[in-house]
């Protein structure tokens, strides 16, 4: 599966798009536009919590943030 393929798939489950992720994962104090200000588990946890991402679909949300695609 591509990245841009996982992306689609969570926007479809959650209603959000990579920019609604970039904007709370900021509010919440995880990035800001430079990557990432805490490790992946923190967000990961969120993300499986509030969203009920599996893993897989969680860590692309990550690396979304960390500023390597998207």
């Amino acid at each position: 599966m591509s990245f841009q393929a996982y992306l689609d798939n969570i926007q479809t489950k959650t209603g959000k798009s990579p920019a609604d992720f970039k904007a709370l994962a900021a509010a919440k104090g995880f990035a800001d536009e430079s990557g990432l200000l805490v490790k992946a588990t923190p967000i990961l946890d969120w993300l499986k919590a509030d969203f009920g991402l599996g893993h897989g679909h969680a860590m692309a949300i990550v690396t979304l943030l960390k500023g390597k695609k998207g």
